[in-house]
């Protein structure tokens, strides 16, 4: 019952959060210039793949464990696995495009008037 239920937390406060923020940012250009077009759909494409991914496996880890932790039985194997691989994806969602963009910062002002 222990093991469910960190499976649970781990994946609703680690892996969930990531997959809304790499959603929100999938279409950003970070560093990219126009003429990348090829780069940039490659770049999404892969994004939505990795989403899509820690979506299913968040999705399978989540019912595997609340069912387990329902009816009393013993998780298979796999789904620890899953677990991992899910919060390894959430990790490399949140440390490359599921981050807020950075503003530039301002120039300071000179204190000599124009």
């Amino acid at each position: 019952m222990v093991v469910e239920s960190l499976l649970v937390a781990g994946v609703v406060l680690l892996a969930l959060p990531a997959f809304v923020m790499g959603v929100r940012g999938v279409g950003h250009r970070r560093g990219m210039s126009v003429d990348d077009r090829v780069s940039y759909a490659v770049l999404v494409v892969l994004r939505v793949l990795t989403l899509i991914l820690v979506f299913a496996l968040s999705g399978i880890v989540l019912l595997s464990a609340i069912g387990a932790w329902i009816r009393d039985l013993d998780l298979p194997t796999l789904v620890y696995t899953f677990f991992v691989l899910d919060l390894l994806l959430a990790a490399l969602i949140m440390l490359t495009f599921g981050r807020p963009d950075r503003r530039r910062a301002r120039r300071p002002a000179s204190p000599a008037p124009r």
